[in-house]
């Protein structure tokens, strides 16, 4: 049925119809950070640290390209197809991960979950605006999906943490064989299916997503294998990604169908919201897979400690966003409280790369809370003042290109700080060791999944107190490195944040909302 057939949904169809939109949106939320707190335990099983960061990235990498695709797709052929195909691909993926025996099974399985997860994202987000034509009805299920999909996002580590250490982490791939389930059921008995009227003759911008696939995964690669591989490799990876970018840069001119619309970019509140995108992403990510590491390698916490301290953090996120969409709507200024979050959040990644190897469990707590509150005010708002402001017709797209652009952030963000882990350990490692007199220990600490305190980690018990404590204190040293980068960040973004106008979100009867001077 198209639109313009529809009668206006009842309350019981909208929240079934919601229902099914929220779970299938559920699993893509929560298996983007699920496996952070399970990463340390898995590296030390299947023995491959050196990959550590493509198990994020696989996935984050596959959803990339496929979410502005299939948001495209459901504009011609309608969402609730690629809603059923993705949820059954993404149930299939985990399966595989599941039963991976070795890190590249694992990171393979995860880039076909991406792909899932991708479809869903570019179509459950546009079904919204398809399910409420009102404005203000529209706005107010905007509030609530945004906040569901930030609080799973954040719930997703210390589900992890518990999971791996009671279950084992294979069980955290498990759970989304009854979750897919239930979601397929809500989506194929409630979603309605709206098809647009007339498709004509369909276009796809099939060599840009290549292009972006291409671009991003050299860049990806240039950065973990900087230091690592040779000088021809790394500049012969940044030469193709740079080519890539540059040809993308072209190729969307010219196509009839672009992926990246020139008249959304051509607006200063688009760009503005996109790089917010871009930089809060990189910076949740990297929170979200690497403080698992911090507090398992670094401060020496089990799996099941770690995600105690963890899940505050979703814990902060759900009050964020809670306190967020309560006050978002009567506030005469509302950009004030991504300004607000993004402010609590770089005070938060500012301290964790301030206090040191000592740091107690109760300072690591407040600061993981106060990193969560911030966040929980800065996805929300993104998403619905990029709804709010973009024209009508970009809509789709738009919502698309937001959420492609926190995983961009992810990406990118996570690689650098496997990167500067990878070097800044290795610096610290020997430095403190020569001090101590002890470089014959270099070889048993070169690899931090010794410091993890797993159930299938091989080093504690089997070095010094001395030595585990040195080795610790490398990793924390390093990683507070990349915290810190975090931190300026959130400065940047808090200038860029100035540049967007005040964005009015429930307008005057008859008046579009929108953005004023």
């Amino acid at each position: 049925m198209t639109r313009a057939e529809t009668r206006p949904l009842t309350f019981r169809q909208a929240l079934l119809a919601m229902l099914g939109v929220s779970l299938v949106l559920m699993l893509s939320a929560l298996d983007q950070t699920v496996i952070g707190n399970a990463l340390p335990t898995i590296v030390s099983e299947l023995n491959g640290f050196d990959l550590y960061a493509w198990v994020a990235t696989g996935y984050l990498l596959t959803s990339i390209v496929t979410i502005p695709i299939f948001g495209r797709l459901g504009d011609y052929y309608g969402r609730k197809p690629f809603v059923i195909a993705a949820t059954l691909i993404f149930i299939f993926a985990s399966v595989l991960c599941a039963l991976a025996n070795g890190m590249v099974a694992l990171v393979a399985g995860r880039a076909l979950q991406g792909i899932g997860g991708g479809m869903l994202v570019g179509t459950a987000f546009a079904c919204v605006p398809e399910l409420f034509p009102d404005t203000r009805q529209r706005l107010r299920w905007q509030i609530m999906l945004s906040a569901l999909f930030s609080v799973v996002n954040a719930i997703g580590p210390g589900l992890g943490g518990f999971m791996t250490a009671h279950f084992g982490w294979r069980s955290v791939f498990w759970l989304n064989l009854p979750l897919g389930a239930l979601a397929l059921y809500f989506a194929w008995r409630h979603l309605p299916w709206y098809r647009p009227a007339a498709t004509g003759t369909i276009r796809m911008d099939w060599t840009g997503a290549a292009l972006i696939a291409l671009g991003l995964g050299a860049l990806q690669l240039f950065v973990e294998w900087l230091g690592h591989s040779s000088a021809a490799v790394c500049t012969a990876l940044g030469a193709i990604s740079l080519a890539a970018f540059t040809a993308l840069w072209f190729q969307e001119r010219r196509s009839a169908a672009p992926l990246l619309p020139g008249p959304l970019f051509a607006d200063q509140s688009m760009r503005v919201l996109f790089i917010l995108a871009l930089l809060a992403g990189a910076v949740m990510f990297t929170l979200l897979f690497y403080l698992p590491l911090l507090l398992q390698g670094g401060y020496g916490y089990s799996p099941q400690q770690a995600g105690v301290l963890i899940t505050p953090l979703a814990l902060s996120i759900t009050l964020g966003a809670i306190v967020n969409s309560r006050i978002m709507t009567r506030l005469r200024n509302p950009n004030r409280l991504p300004q607000a979050g993004f402010a609590t959040l770089g005070g938060a990644c500012l301290g964790l790369a301030l206090v040191g190897p000592s740091a107690g469990f109760n300072t690591l707590l407040v600061l993981i809370l106060l990193a969560g509150l911030g966040l929980g005010f800065i996805f929300l708002n993104l998403s619905v003042f990029t709804q709010t402001l973009v024209q009508r017709q970009y809509l789709g797209i738009a919502t698309a290109l937001q959420q492609s652009l926190r995983l961009v952030g992810g990406l990118l963000g996570t690689a650098c700080m496997g990167a500067l882990v990878n070097v800044l350990y290795a610096w610290h490692l020997g430095r403190l060791l020569t001090q101590a007199g002890q470089t014959q220990a270099l070889s048993l600490l070169s690899d931090p999944q010794v410091l993890s305190q797993g159930a299938n980690a091989p080093g504690p018990a089997l070095l010094s107190p001395a030595l585990l404590t040195l080795g610790r204190t490398a990793l924390v040293e390093a990683m507070s490195m990349g915290l810190a980068t975090c931190a300026v960040l959130t400065v940047i973004a808090l200038w860029i944040l100035r540049r967007l106008p005040t964005v009015q979100l429930m307008p005057a009867p008859g008046q579009a909302a929108g953005a004023t001077s």
